[in-house]
């Protein structure tokens, strides 16, 4: 018997079982895919993501594979400066193809020692007081404490359970391929410097060489979206809206994506949780899907291993979607936002135009931006303090970097006063006796998750948030 069984081996499920290993709880990971995914659909990582790599010590091997390019202020395709101050050390534009995304984090989740099978699809589930079985659909069986579906937008799990997906279907749909031509580099340059349609667009694979990736409009939403889209198909709609199919041929892979916005009604059924596009789905306007499901990991990690340890307070589990569900809400609207000011009505155009004007001001400017990245989230502890409830950037300290602190997933007690302790919870919560000079409070309590849970100097005080985070005093 497993303590966790995760359906889906991409981004968020890798994730989520390296996090857990970390913690030693026995994971299995149930991929349907017999090898991982060829198909590219994430570029990048957003700064927020960068941390969470930053703060388990993964970065480091990540490094060799990013391109990092300038940042500017984005909202709707408005491009500005990039504002000032942004809160966060990464503040570049990471590119990295989705599959050495996945690759990396696969790695890590193996030599962690999670047991990953491919070519095992959930065909049902059935829970107890004590557990979930698994029916996998060759007949078989697995069994574990608990299950998370991270098995994408069409979620197995999640029409399992029956939980409702309500939200707005595709209304425009897009054909991606990667893909090789018999046009030259130069040839493939100058029909783009010619083209001048919207409905194409195409650039060099960022991953393969020799390969080209394409993206068009198609003419419909497809009746059946998860219909395979042949290279015939592909190469037709090129003609039609390029006029040149460019000679393509071999592609390796060739899919399409909606513009459909969806958010599911909750995100935990007993022993079943949801995270990453399972929970949600939206348009790939600004890259939020990857990013958004390698958090809800890094959320929903510490606290299940907490509470198989036997040390989480009671709604410790819970807070996983009062805390997660918000923030795909608010990406869900302001990816929303985003698409209705790129239609062409006077309507939304007008607002455009204001936008172009207020984004001039810094204000505006790097509130737009420390959403698209990640930075800007801040969870409702109940506290009045700027800082509780928003992550911890990176801050140098005597011992190096705070995140270098934070590889273990432990909490954290950052103690600038010296007189504070940790007492009986040190052996969940690390107690750093530190001066920084970019920490402007007498001390801060970390989650493993990198949030801030208090501020303060009063051990009182502390002990309280110890006991609400950690559980009880061992």
């Amino acid at each position: 018997m497993f303590d966790v069984i995760i359906a889906g081996g991409g981004p968020t499920g890798m994730m989520l079982a390296a996090e857990l290993r970390l913690h030693d709880v026995r994971v299995v990971v149930l991929e349907q895919g017999m090898a991982p995914t060829r198909q590219v659909r994430a570029l990048g990582l957003h700064a927020r993501t960068v941390e969470v790599l930053d703060q388990r010590g993964l970065l480091e091997r990540f490094r060799p594979h990013i391109k990092e390019y300038p940042l500017t202020g984005y909202f709707a395709g408005i491009m500005k400066p990039a504002p000032s101050r942004l809160d966060t050390t990464y503040d570049k534009v990471h590119g990295i193809p989705q599959t050495t995304t996945e690759r990396l984090i696969a790695e890590r989740c193996t030599e962690l020692g999670a047991e990953v099978r491919r070519g095992c699809a959930v065909a049902g589930l059935d829970q107890d007081d004590a557990g979930v079985t698994a029916t996998l659909a060759d007949g078989s069986q697995v069994r574990g404490r608990y299950l998370v579906g991270c098995d994408g937008g069409r979620s197995t799990v999640r029409r399992l359970l029956g939980i409702e997906f309500p939200g707005e279907p595709s209304g425009k749909e897009w054909l991606l391929s990667e893909l090789e031509v018999t046009l030259s580099p130069q040839e493939m340059a100058e029909a783009a410097a010619e083209l001048g349609s919207p409905a194409v667009r195409f650039g060099p694979a960022p991953h393969d060489l020799g390969a080209y990736r394409m993206v068009l409009e198609a003419k419909e939403v497809a009746a059946d979206r998860t219909a395979e889209v042949t290279l015939e198909e592909f190469k037709q709609r090129l003609r039609e809206t390029a006029g040149t199919d460019f000679g393509a041929h071999t592609p390796r892979f060739v899919t399409r994506f909606g513009d459909g916005t969806r958010l599911a009604t909750r995100y935990r059924d007993g022993r079943v949780f949801l995270a990453g596009d399972a929970a949600h789905v939206h348009p790939p306007l600004g890259g939020n899907g990857l990013n958004l499901g390698v958090q809800d990991a890094f959320n929903l990690g510490w606290k299940l291993a907490a509470t198989l340890h036997g040390w989480a307070p009671a709604d410790l589990l819970d807070s996983y979607e009062a805390e997660r569900r918000p923030v795909a809400a608010d990406v869900l609207d302001f990816l929303r936002a985003q698409g209705l000011l790129l239609t062409p009505e006077p309507g939304p155009q007008a607002v455009r135009r204001l936008f172009e004007r207020l984004m001039d001001f810094d204000e505006v400017n790097r509130f737009l931006m420390e959403k698209v990245i990640g930075v800007g989230i801040r969870y409702d502890f109940g506290s009045d303090h700027p800082l509780v409830g928003r992550r911890l950037r990176d801050v140098p300290v005597k011992q190096g970097r705070l995140y270098d602190l934070m590889h273990a997933g432990r909490g954290v007690l950052l103690d600038q006063t010296g007189r504070l302790s940790v007492g009986s919870w040190a052996d969940r919560v690390d107690h750093v006796v530190e001066v920084s000079e970019e920490v402007d409070v007498p001390a801060v309590l970390l989650r493993p998750d990198g949030y801030v849970a208090w501020v303060g100097e009063d051990q009182g005080s502390l002990a309280a948030q110890l006991t609400k985070w950690f559980g009880a005093a061992a």
